[in-house]
């Protein structure tokens, strides 16, 4: 098989076909895949077009873009939500756009968003 039939059999998977490609492609090769699932999973249903109406997202990504105005306030609500020493959340936030959750779920996402942007935070879920 060429490269390119490899990856337009993948563009073929649903999300969740892909996540067990994955998963066995990783445990096969004692593998870590773990920033490109981030982005072949937000790129599966464009590539794809064709997922089932009635498939939700169950995980959900928190990123933060920017930390606004009221960087110190940030830096504290990141602190807090990911049990972390401050100059680990420091230096998160000062290398925004990072993800700060991923793979949560879309309460723990949508809390964590409303905290971060209650203090000025430019925060995304995808």
């Amino acid at each position: 098989m060429s490269k390119d039939e490899i990856l337009d059999a993948i563009s073929n998977l649903t999300v969740i076909e892909l996540k067990e490609l994955l998963d066995a492609f990783e445990e096969k090769f004692d593998v870590t895949a773990a920033a490109p699932v981030a982005v072949a999973a937000a790129g599966a249903p464009a590539a794809g077009g064709d997922a089932p109406a009635g498939e939700e997202q169950s995980e959900f990504d928190v990123i933060l873009n920017g930390a606004g105005a009221q960087k110190i306030q940030v830096v504290k609500v990141v602190k807090d939500l990911l049990g972390v020493g401050l100059k680990d959340a420091k230096d998160l936030v000062d290398g925004a756009p990072k993800p700060l959750l991923e793979k949560a779920s879309k309460e723990d996402a949508d809390a964590a968003k409303t905290k971060l942007e209650e203090v000025g935070a430019d925060v995304e879920v995808k």
